[in-house]
């Protein structure tokens, strides 16, 4: 089956530059480097936030972002996406006010605007959202998706100081997002999800950095029941986890890893004995990884 709707293009002039140092003997060197911009998102009229983003897919993050807020409902009806490059601006246009306008209109907010009442925002309908009890992760497409994941050309392997996010299905990897921030790149895939009307149905998730709250709630949000991670854990994830009936897998690498909330969907069906361990290189890379993330 062909993986990937949509990957990273780590050849694109834009998302990297080449910058001259010197290494730890004092010679010279050359090395690739993220470039990061920022992006204010306006909901019609109403000026939201400003990122920081390597711009690559603005209008999948402007509506992941709103949807993973809970600044888009369901039935609010997206008529338009103006990216200005030259002025770093996104608009995402509704054929209505949105309830998040009118909430705004009620609220006494601090002094970031809209940024004050993000988190209340954000927490709004978790209590509220039941995940799929009969989904399942099978280990034996556990085991392959880090590996095929890892291999793919990607801005990490190119110049590093990167976050990745991807949606799965089975052992097939779909979406894969990268950005300076995790929250970003999941904003992405919640975004694409959105525009191409991509069903949670039948999907897991996949992060390169830590199990995090934020992780579990906007995972939570797009109606994915499984989420997983080469990194590890925070207590808060887990128990955001655990009470949203989520599955957490982390540190999944090689034939390891470790279930910390919902257990209970993953299916061992393949011999461990069969999956090959990681070579120290990769190990060391994951390391890095989790200690970076």
């Amino acid at each position: 089956m062909e993986e990937f709707l949509l990957q990273p293009n780590p050849t694109d002039p834009r998302l990297t530059e080449r910058l001259s140092g010197i290494d730890q003997d004092g010679g010279a060197v050359d090395t690739s480097v993220v470039v990061e911009r920022p992006l204010t998102l306006f909901l019609n009229s109403r000026e939201i936030v400003t990122m920081m983003t390597i711009c690559d897919y603005p209008q999948y993050l402007a509506v992941g972002y709103l949807v993973n807020q809970n600044m888009l409902q369901a039935d609010d009806e997206i008529t338009g996406i103006d990216y200005e490059e030259d002025i770093e601006t996104v608009v995402v246009r509704t054929k209505a006010e949105t309830d998040f306008e009118d909430k705004l209109r009620r609220k006494t907010l601090t002094s970031g605007c809209a940024q004050g009442t993000v988190f209340g925002d954000l927490m709004e309908r978790f209590d509220e959202i039941s995940l799929p009890k009969d989904a399942e992760i099978r280990t034996s497409w556990l085991y392959p998706l880090p590996r095929k994941i890892n291999t793919c050309p990607s801005l990490y392997l190119e110049a590093g100081a990167i976050h990745g996010c991807v949606l799965c299905e089975e052992d097939r990897p779909l979406l894969y997002m990268e950005d300076v921030g995790r929250h970003n790149a999941v904003d992405k895939i919640a975004g694409y999800m959105r525009l191409h009307d991509i069903s949670a149905v039948g999907k897991s998730f996949y992060t390169t950095g830590r199990l995090t709250s934020e992780m579990v709630i906007k995972t939570v949000q797009m109606g994915i029941p499984i989420l997983a991670s080469r990194s590890g854990f925070t207590a808060w994830g887990v128990e955001l986890a655990r009470k949203a009936g989520l599955t957490l897998i982390g540190r999944a690498r090689g034939k390891r890893f470790i279930v910390l909330s919902g257990e209970d969907r993953i299916v061992y069906d393949e011999d461990p004995s069969n999956v090959p361990d990681e070579s120290k290189r990769t190990q060391r890379k994951a390391s890095l990884d989790e200690n970076a993330a």
